[in-house]
Formats: structure tokens, sequence, C-alpha cells
């Protein structure tokens, strides 16, 4: 079979071939005749046909990426004859009508069914018994089979529409599909190849099944009959060029699974070819008396007949693949483009023989850059398969060199899911490919270890593994007892030290636990690392010390708790029965080696404070059981007598919280060596509590003390105030000695700060036990007193802290006030806890205002906040973090209601100032408030803009309102103002109190007698204007007459006519919405006939422009509105007088029925403007029919340009549709000439970049310009036939980048389109 160009080129945005005819000796046995037609696609020699396959071995073919998507791809004869294509082969479908999502009515919607599509989509049978009933059928009679079959394609697209006998014999492919595309009648733009439902999901993979089984079961006779791939191959290419996304989606994914299938047959003609000529020479090499003549003749035939084969189905693959693949691999829609390069992928690891060559790997290489995950994931995917073989691996050493920089970059894609596949496929290119990634490469993968994303990390470790630490550990440990682990941790400090890239070594251990766990948890070989005498010797300092210890311990953790480290993963896993046994037993293992080992560690480093705070946490890894049931319970003395000596050895915050955990943990009643751990910590106790009081005793005495005698109370009280933290020590009666010397401290002034601070802490953790001894028994009137005594009289020393000197006692007193007016709070005595209600504590208006003020001296101070220039920024940092802790507390107060909601105010106020330190706090807390009261929170956000005003004219003066100040204030209400935006009925009482007490709060004060400047707080109603727009429009109707009745009263005659701005400001955003929008209304030209449904638009526009913050403006500039694309309605001619008086509508209909009119204002210039003016349908309903959109122009404008672009040049339309940039022209005086009519205007058609699947299609255009455009191309050849000889077009829709090849028209150009057909969408229809 002769493959050869198209005489004529379709204007097609598909591709290449959309009217294929039906063919008969499609694929012919000569080898001439094939090498002719190879030859004439440019695809293979023709001088004869190679054994390895090769399609796209010519650039200027059809097949290559620069070819053009216009290339027709005949059948040279056939028993159905040649026949010339169409000049359009789809038309223009009726809009789309609500569609049910779950995708059920597709089966339903049609009325006759096809067996052979029920019985996929039911799936209950095997597909190879389904398979064969169909051969059994096809070789009774080849069409019905053949029809059944093309039904089951259609059938699968969702197209009701069925080919029936008659069409078959008389109509060409692009007859059929064009009629198929009118009868499709969609009632939604889904269909089963992008339905999510499971009976879906099992038809798609049914869908593919059926074609490869299909070729399985033929690919020894069937297929080569001249007849069913012949003809299945032509129906499919020509429904891939199809702008209906049903069809080129399905036909492309069927076209794609048709070519696996036929490499698979074509890899297997391939080794019986090798067995053949293997067999002939080794019976040609015997001598003459053995050789046999007959078996010689037999295995030259056999050879003839496997050539033959496989040119046949070389010629298969050479028409699928230069008909759709070649176009589709850079269609518009993402999903289409990913199904031909993951098919691909399976071409080159099922035939790599034939397609493992650069003329197909630059596919994928070009589809890399696509913008669309999906896709990209596919070529990763793809790439990973072809890399995965060493053999492989070694034939692609020129793309690997090429796109190496692509892949590598790829690590730090957008989408963490792609970023993980091209780690991965860098791993596979380090392990088979040596050499080819430099350390460069490498070292843009190892930072990724510290990803927050897990599965990107986990990727990245196994990466640096491969490359770092991958030995043979086992062999290593042979020449010594730990020389591995020695060797393997070496490297690993080397890494996380040298590399400088991360402080916290439990990322580290978390991104190589997948691929070296049993490294990291050789923790007998760390412990010994560890304890070796002389560390200087082995080459282990200080530092590698500390990393080691951390590496120790974040192994414990991960071997035993099963959790990432913070900021990476899930928040709660749930952990599989398997996996807890793997935790059980890890913590076993563990334990065994670590307890022995643990007091010799802690005994090592006890002089180290970072070294003992991390290993104090082992114990909490531990399985703390097998201290008695392993009888190692003197190794548990050892324990608590490095736990004593740790605590009176060291004072730093972290080791003494980091034993007192240990300590806690190891003092849990359910063990049977509770009495001795409890009797270790009374002693520990015992001894503080004895050295506190006498230091109490003769502080008390003393009238001053020394340096070393203040020291040493200080660090007794701090080691006592974090025990009290985690252990009760209420026996040991502490709160009374405290109190005293907290007392002393408010009184004199005379104990220190180091004193101070531990003393409250102390009494704070006192009280809290005391009301935990409270809370879980029945409590007693005696008791409940005494506590609330103790909680009055430390908020009142709390109080008196707040006013001291030192700003970290009051600090502390204000974050122990903050949690104790929390605890105590009425949410106390709540649920079953009623008898509690006495211990509530109310704080009093005093405490309430030093709070408050505390707040505005230490969080809301901008010399607070920027602190000294000699502070660096990890000190500026700490210091931010304890400020926001401290606005937190305050805030909780309030959502807690401990303080009136009103106190917020000193908060809400400092929202615009300080956002960007605190503005996620005051957020919430803004949103919570809301929750609890809405008008007494919308009172407080008024009294914060209150305030702020009247500090303002206190500073300034009536001047202030010309201030930048003055600017920051209604910057802050336009920001409250948001938080009205949503629920504005639940909003809409709040809002109208706050307006009327605003207005109450502008005419308050009087103005002074003889000033011209109004009422003092007048200027308050600029910033009362900012929340108009959040008005509905009665209530805007109430507030102004509600404004001129408080004018009326508080204004005098002389007074009431001036003209004051901010009145003027606040009466106009009253009404000037409404107004102005019905004045612009009015003034557009009026319209003698609305469309149906105008008047309802216009309300919504109206609703929504009242809610906006500024007003329509009737001097603004008409925008060039989104053109809507219809087809000329039959009988109809552009420019009748019919249609004229049709026309003629207002301005202002059309500009309330488009809801984008205000978002593309900006786009015309002042002086011109062009009214796009719908016409009215003629009947109800719409039908087939369309409105039709003319361009208006008026005499004296000139010619000018409108682009209305794409929001995403790689998205599809939502609802379906593709649309194309279409570019025509437009000149002075043509009028009322339809804007989509191909004879009179030039349109181009990218490929693949506009269809339409129902009514209403849309295509985005550009009028105007088009021949500067068109100059500022660059040149390309060749060019396409029928183009004119103009230059292709790049198109902007694409992701790759690619060039897109498109026909372009002209103003009078009858080339491609007769006269009366239109473009709708890329659809063309005869009107």
């Amino acid at each position: 079979m002769l493959l050869r160009k198209s005489s004529r080129v379709l204007d097609s945005p598909g591709s290449s071939s959309s009217s294929l005819v039906q063919p008969q000796g499609m694929w012919a046995s000569s080898s001439s005749s094939v090498a002719q037609g190879d030859a004439e696609m440019g695809s293979l020699p023709a001088s004869g046909v190679p054994d390895v396959l090769d399609l796209s071995s010519s650039e200027d073919g059809g097949g290559s990426d620069s070819g053009s998507d216009f290339e027709d791809t005949l059948w040279k004869g056939g028993k159905r004859g040649t026949r010339t294509p169409l000049s359009r082969t789809l038309t223009a479908k009726r809009s789309r009508k609500d569609a049910s999502r779950d995708g059920g009515s597709l089966a339903e919607r049609n009325q006759e069914p096809s067996n052979l599509f029920e019985v996929v989509r039911l799936a209950k049978s095997a597909m190879e018994s389904v398979v064969d009933d169909w051969l059994e059928s096809y070789k009774q009679n080849k069409e019905a089979g053949f029809l059944e079959l093309v039904n089951f394609f259609i059938r699968s697209c969702g197209c009701k529409g069925v080919v029936t006998p008659e069409m078959f014999r008389k109509q060409q492919n692009s007859e059929i599909i064009q009629q198929l595309t009118e009868q499709f009648d969609e009632d939604s733009a889904e269909y089963p190849l992008v339905l999510t439902t499971q009976p879906w999901r099992k038809f798609q993979a049914g869908f593919c099944e059926l074609v490869t089984v299909l070729v399985r079961r033929c690919q020894y006779s069937i297929i080569y009959d001249e007849y069913l791939m012949d003809t299945l191959i032509s129906l499919l290419t020509g429904l891939s060029d199809s702008q209906v996304r049903a069809f080129r989606h399905t036909s492309t994914l069927a076209a794609m699974k048709l070519m696996t299938a036929l490499v698979k047959v074509a890899l297997g003609v391939s080794l019986h070819k090798d067995n053949n000529q293997r067999q002939y020479e080794a019976e040609r090499n015997k001598g003459p008396s053995r050789r046999a003549t007959d078996k010689l003749e037999a295995l030259l035939e056999k050879r003839r007949e496997l050539q033959e084969q496989q040119e046949e189905i070389e010629n298969m693959m050479n028409a699928i693949f230069k008909g759709v693949f070649v176009h589709r691999y850079r269609d518009v829609v993402p999903e289409i483009r990913a199904i031909c390069i993951e098919e691909m992928g399976n071409w080159m690891q099922s035939y790599s023989a034939s397609f493992l060559t650069d003329s197909y790997l630059k596919y994928i290489g070009w589809t890399l850059h696509d913008k669309q995950r999906e896709v990209r994931l596919k070529c990763l995917k793809a790439l990973q398969g072809l890399y995965r073989s060493r053999e492989m691996a070694a034939r692609m050493e020129l793309f690997t060199s090429r796109f190496k920089g692509r892949m590598v970059s790829m690590v730090l894609d957008k989408e963490p899911e792609v970023g993980v596949e091209a780690v991965k496929l860098l791993t596979l290119i380090l392990q088979n490919m040596e050499g080819m990634l430099t350390d460069e490469d490498c070292e843009a993968v190892y930072p990724v270890v510290y990803a927050s994303n897990r599965a990107l990390a986990a990727a990245a470790g196994e990466f640096l593994y491969r490359k770092q630490f991958d030995r043979d550990w086992e062999a290593v440990k042979e020449k010594g007892r730990r020389g591995g682990s020695r060797d393997f941790f070496r490297l690993l400090l080397a890494f996380f030290i040298e590399s400088e890239l991360h402080e916290h070594a439990a990322y580290l251990v978390d991104s190589l636990w997948d691929c070296a766990a049993p490294l990291l948890k050789d923790w007998d070989g760390l412990t010994h690392l560890l304890l070796e005498e002389s560390p200087e010797e082995a080459g282990w300092g200080d530092q590698q010390e500390n990393a080691l210890i951390e590496i120790l311990v974040s192994s414990m953790r991960q071997a035993t708790e099963g959790k990432s480290p913070v900021g990476r993963g899930p928040g709660k896993k749930v952990l599989s029965a398997r996996e807890r046994k793997a935790l059980e037993d890890d913590r076993e293992k563990l334990t065994q080696y670590l307890i022995p080992l643990l007091p010799q560690l802690l005994a090592k480093f006890s002089a180290d404070a970072e070294k003992v705070a991390l290993l104090l946490a082992a114990p909490r890894c531990f399985n703390l059981s097998l201290y008695s049931s392993g009888r190692l319970e003197k190794y548990l003395e050892q324990l608590l007598a490095q736990l004593r000596e740790v605590v009176e050895k060291h004072t730093c915050q972290e080791v003494l919280e980091a034993a007192s955990q240990a300590l806690y943990v190891l003092c849990n009643p359910e063990f049977t060596f509770y009495s001795r751990v409890d009797l270790a910590r009374s002693r520990l106790v015992d001894t503080l509590t004895d050295k506190f009081q006498h230091e109490l005793a003769e502080l008390l005495q003393a009238s001053y003390l020394d340096e070393d005698e203040v020291y040493s109370m200080a660090a007794t009280l701090k080691r006592i105030s974090i025990l009290h933290n985690a252990h009760d020590l209420t026996p040991w009666q502490l709160y009374e000695p405290c109190s005293l010397l907290l007392q002393r401290a408010v009184d004199t002034g005379e104990v220190p700060k180091q004193v101070v601070i531990p003393t409250m802490t102390c009494l704070h953790f006192s009280i809290l036990w005391d009301l935990a001894h409270v809370s879980g028994t029945v409590p007693v009137q005696k008791e409940l007193l005494a506590l609330k005594r103790k909680v009055a009289s430390f908020c009142s020393l709390c109080q008196s802290c707040l006013t001291d000197v030192d700003s970290s006692v009051q600090e502390q007193a204000f974050v122990l006030l903050s949690d104790l007016l929390l605890v105590f709070s009425p949410q106390l005595a709540r649920g079953e806890r009623e008898a509690l209600e006495l211990l509530v504590y109310r704080p009093e208006v005093a405490l309430q205002s030093q709070l408050a003020g505390f707040l505005m001296d230490h969080v809301f101070n901008h010399a607070e906040l920027v602190g000294s220039d000699e502070e660096d920024s990890e000190g500026k940092i700490e210091r931010l973090h304890q400020q926001r802790n401290l606005l937190a507390g305050f805030c909780k107060l309030i959502l807690y209601n401990v303080l009136e909601l009103s106190a917020a105010s000193d908060v809400f106020k400092h929202y615009a100032k300080f956002y960007k330190d605190y503005g996620d706090i005051i957020k919430e807390t803004l949103s919570r408030a809301r929750q609890i009261d809405r008008d007494e929170w919308a009172r407080t956000l008024l009294l914060s803009l209150q305030q702020l005003l009247t500090e303002l004219l206190l500073q300034q003066g009536p001047d202030a309102v010309y201030s930048k100040a003055f600017l920051e204030i209604r910057d802050l209400a336009r920001r409250f103002s948001l938080f009205f935006s949503l629920h504005q009925l639940h909003n809409r009482q709040a809002l109208v109190a706050l307006h009327k007490a605003g207005i109450k709060f502008a005419f308050q004060e009087p103005a002074p007698s003889g000033s011209e400047l109004g009422p003092l707080n007048l200027p308050f109603l600029e910033v009362l204007s900012e929340f108009s727009p959040r008005l509905l429009r009665p209530d805007k109707k109430l507030l102004l007459s509600y404004l001129e009745q408080t004018c009326q009263a508080r204004l005098s005659p002389q007074q009431r006519g001036k003209a004051w701005n901010p009145l003027l400001t606040y009466r106009r955003s009253l009404r000037s919405l409404d107004d102005m929008g019905s004045d612009a209304s009015r003034i557009a030209a009026p319209r003698p006939r609305r469309r149906p449904g105008a008047a309802a638009k216009r309300r919504r526009l109206d609703d929504s422009s009242q809610r906006g913050d500024s007003s329509l403006q009737l001097s603004s500039r008409l925008e060039a509105p989104m053109l809507t694309s219809t087809v000329l309605k039959r009988g109809r001619q552009p420019g009748s007088p019919a249609q004229l008086q049709e026309e003629e509508g207002s301005e202002s209909d059309f500009v309330q029925s488009q809801p984008w009119f205000s978002s593309q204002r900006s786009r015309e210039s002042p002086g011109r403007q062009q009214l796009l003016v719908p016409r009215s349908a003629s009947r109800p309903g719409l039908g087939s029919r369309m409105d039709r959109l003319s361009l208006m122009e008026e005499e004296e404008e000139e010619e000018e340009e409108m682009v209305i672009q794409e929001e995403s040049s790689d998205e599809e339309d939502p609802q379906g549709r593709d649309m194309p940039l279409i570019r025509s022209h437009s000149s002075q005086g043509e009028q009322l000439r339809d804007l989509f009519d191909s004879t009179i205007l030039g349109i181009e058609v990218s490929a693949g970049k506009c269809e339409s699947r129902g009514r209403g299609s849309t295509c985005r255009v550009a009028v105007g310009g088009a021949k500067s455009y068109w100059e500022s191309l660059p040149r390309r050849t060749p060019d396409v036939a029928g183009a004119g000889g103009r230059p292709p077009v790049r198109e902007q829709g694409l992701s790759q980048g690619i060039t897109h090849q498109a026909l372009s028209l002209w103003p009078g150009s009858r080339t491609g389109l007769p006269r009366g057909v239109s473009t709708l969408g890329g659809l063309g229809r005869r009107v």
C-alpha cells in the first residue's frame, strides 16, 4: 500500500488526516511499493526496507516535529476508492444542558444499544471470549462485524449517533464524522473516559484491554487481510483529528493502545525472522550431502512471508505514528498528551531496537517542559523504565547529555510528586550511567533531604545513600567487629557537618530511613563509638560527638515511634498491625542494647549540657518493664544516680526539663520498681527543699546578699520550679515560703529578678496542683475557700509585678496571670464541674487596664519590636516569638470571656500597622470574636477606629485629615470592612448599628465657635464610608435618611448648607452606586427589544456593584468584551434590513449581560468605543440556532485592535471546550458583518486549540492589526499548502513551547473554506 500526501489541505485544528477514506489493499506486499510510499512520506529510504523500524527519520516528513499539522495521509487504491476530502469535517453542536456528574446517563441516552459496548461496560465476560465472539461474526460478515467495532468506538466517545451500513458504503470518513458530530447531542461535557465512578473506571480498563486482545487474537492472519486494520486505522486517525474532545481523546487512546499491541506483534515477527535466518544459515552451511533442498526452499518462503508481514506492520505503525501521535502529543488537552507519552515509553521498552533512538526520544525530552503535572509525570516515568536497564541507558547517552539539565532542575518542581519522580530518575541514571552526573548535578539534589515533603526527602535520601554511602557494609564488617559502622557514620557525619545545610539531624535520619534503616539502627555500634576512650585518635571532635548523639537519639525515636519530625508528613499516622509489631520489636532490641550503656554515656558526658539533654530523651524510647523482667535493677539504680547528679550539677533550662521528664517517665505506679524511683525522687526533692528553706531564712534576715548566695538560691528555685511542673510537690508545702519571698520582693524590691521569676513559677504550679486535687475528688468547702484565697493573693502579687522595673519580671507575671485567669475563667464551672463555681476568678477593672497597658508597652511598641542594631537576627526572631506569645495570651482571655470584648479594641486598632508581625493572630481573633457576638464585635471595631481618630486629632488638630496617619486609619477601616463581605444577611444588623453609632460620634462634638471646619469628629464620616459598600440597598436608604435627620438635629441652619468634604464623601458612598449605576443604564442608547433575562442580569450587576469598593463612572471606557462565537442563522444574510433592525440595542443591555465587564476595562483607548450587540433570538429556545455578535463601529473611528487573552495559556475551557486564539481584521466602514464569516475575515485555527461540545461554544478573538502581526513573525519553510504563502503561527496554548502550524485565511480569500461556512470554536457548518 502506498502512502501519499493529500492534494488538498483541511482547515482543521486537529491535525493531519481527518478525511482518510476507506482503503482496500492498504498494505501491499510488494516491497518496492512499500519503499516508494515510505520514501514519499519521508520515513523510510526508497532503496529498500530496513529490518529496524524508524518512523521519524526525516525531519521534513509528516512525522517530524516541524511537519505540517494539516498533511493528509491517504491510502492509494482500495475497493471504496479515493475520495476528495471535505474542506470542513465537523460542524457545530447545540449547547450543553445540565448534566449528571456520575455519568450514568451516558448509557441511558443511547437508544440503540451496541452489543459490544454493553458487554465491555458490564464487564461480566472475559475479554478473550468477547473478542473471540466478535471475530466469529467478523469472519462471517466483514462489513457487519467491522461496523459493530466502529459503533463500539463511537459509543465509547459518549456519542448517541450510529454508523449505518448505508453510511459506511456511501460516505467518506470525513462525512461520517461530520454527521456523527451533528448527532452528538450530548447533555454533558463528560464522556466515559473522563468519568471517575467505579463502573466507568472498569470500562476504561476494559476498553484498553479490548484493543490489546483484539490485536493479539488477530496477529497471525486477520491483521494482514488488508481490510480490518486498514479501515480501523483510517477511522481512528480521522476521529483523532476531530475538534470534539470526546472523539479526539477516545480515538487517541484507542490508536495508542493499538500501536502498543502492534509493536508487540512486530517484535514477535522480528524474533521469528531472526530465528528463521539462523535456521537458514545453519542449513545452508551443511555439506551438499546433508543439505535438504526442500527445507531450504521452505525456509526461504517463510522468510519472504515474514518480510512481508514485517513491512505491513511497519506501515501500520507508520500510519498511526504520523497520523495520530505526531499531532496529538502536543494536544491542548493534557490527558491526551499524557497518553501519547506513556505509550511511547511502552514502545521503547518493548521494541528498543526500533524505537529507542534519538528521533523518538526527542518527543519525551520536549515534553519534559510541559506545564501540566500529569504530563511531566508520564515523561519521567517513561524515562525511568528506560534508565532502569543498563543496556538501554547506555544507548541514551546523547539524550541524557542533551536533557540532563532539565531533569536535574525538575527536582525542585513546584509539584512535589514531579520532584519525587525526578529524583528517582536521577538515582537510576546514577546507578546505570557511571560518570554521567557531575558533582554539581548531585549537589543540586543533596539539600532536598531536608525538604518538608516526606516522599521527596526520602527519594533524595536514597539518592544521597547511593552516591555517598552505598558500600558492601557486610563485607566491611568482616574486617573488624564495628568497622562497617565506623565508616558509615564517619561518612554520614562528614556530610551532615560539612554540608552546613541544616542543624537538625532528625530530618536527615528520616530521609535515609527507608534505604539505610539497618545501618541507622546499629545502636550497639553507635554507643561504642561514643564510649571510645580516645575519641581524638579516632577523629571524633566535640562537634562530631554532638552530631553523633543527635543521630543516635533521632534513630531511636524513628524506630520506636514511627513518626516523622515536626513539619514533615501527616500529623497522625494510623499504623497497621505489622508496623506496630515492628515498632515493638525495635523498642525491645533498643532497650536491651542501651539499658546497660545509658548510665555510662551520661557519666561520660555529664558535664556537657547539650549532650546530656539529648541523652536524657532515651528512657522515653525504652520498654521500661525490662528493668524488672530482665533483672536489670542495678542499671536502674545507676540511671537514677546519674539523674540526681545531672539535676544537682546543671542549671540549664533544657537539661533540667529533660531530667524532669525522664524522672516522670520512670515514676509510673504501674511498674514494679516504682517504689525505688519514688524514693530517689523524694530524696532529691528533700535535698532541694532543705537547701531552699535554709537560704530563704538567710535572705529574709540579711540586709545584703552577695552574688554567690543569689546564684545558689536562684539555681535551687529553678530546679524546684521545673520539677514542680511535672511532679506533685504539694507534700513539701512550698506555697507559703514562696509567697513570703514574693511578697518581700514586691514590698522592698530588693530581691533579685533571678530569684523572683522561679518563685512566681513555683507558686503558679502549686496552685495548679491544688486545683488538680480538688477537681479529682468531691471538693470540700474549706479547701475551695483556701484555694480561692491563694488565687486572689497570687493574682494581686503578679499585678504588682507588672509594674516592676525589670521587663523580664513583668513578662513572666503577664504570662502567669494570663494562664491562671484562663484556667479559673467561667469555663471552669461548666459541664459536670458546677461545684467549682466558687473558684471562678473575675479580674477587676484595674487589672484589665494593667494587662492592656502592658500589651501596649511590650508588644505594640516599635522600639521593642525592632530592637537594637547590635542585636543579631536570631535574637530578634526570638524576641518576636516571645511577643507573639504575649499577644496570644491576651487574645485568649478575650475569646474565653475573661476580659470584656471591648478590651479587644486595644488589639484591633493595630491590625494594619503590625500586620506583618501579628496579622495572623489578630485576624483569627477578629474572626472568632465575630462568632461570639456580632453586635458587640462591630461596636469594638468602631471603638478602635474612634480611639485612633481621637488620638490623632488631639496630637495634630483639624489638619490631621491631610496626614498619612489619617489615611492609615481609613486603610484599617477598609480592612475591617472585608470581614462584613461574607454572610451579609447575618452581618446586616451589626453593620447598620455600626453606621448609626459612627454617625452619632461624628456629630458628637460641636464645631468650635467661628470655625468653618464643622464638628470636630466630622472626618470620621470618611472613615465610616469604607463600610458603605458592604451595605444592602435598603439599608443605604435608611442610613441616608438617618444622616439627614442627624444633620437637621445637630447642625445649625447656617451650617446645614455648607459642603464639608467628609459629609459629601459619606453621602456619595450611600447613594452613588445606585444612582450612577442607573444613570449609566439610562444614558446608554435605548433598546427597543430586550433579550429575555436582561433585567434579571441588570439586577445582579447592580447587587454586585453596590458591594464593590468603587462606583461605576460614566466617563469610563467601554471594555472590549469576550466575543462569543455563534453559528449564522439559516436564511439570514449579513447586512439585511431585518438584521439591522434586530441588532439595534443599547450599550447598557450588552454590558449588563457581561459579568466580566468591569474586569477588562483597561484594554480600550478612552477616545474610541466598540459595541458588540447580541441579537435577540427570533423564537423561544436556542435549539441549534445561536445568538450572533456583530461588530459595530462608528464612522469616525479608526482601525483598532482588541485582544482578549486566555486566563491561562495552558488550560482548556472548564466546560470541556478548547479555546483558540483567532485574529481577524476589521477596517473602517465594515459594519454589521458577521464577525466569524471566514469569507470576510481572516481566521487562523491553531492545531487542536479550539473545539466544540455543544451549543454556545466560545472562541477568543482578536480583531484588527493582523497584517502587522504576520509581518512580525519569523518566516519558516515549507509553507503550508493553501496558506497563501503566510508563515505558520506559534500557538500560545501549548505548554511545551513546540511550534504548531495552522492554516491562515485572509479577507476575501476562498482558500480552505467555501463561501457560507463559518467557524464555531474550530467547527464548520454550512449555512
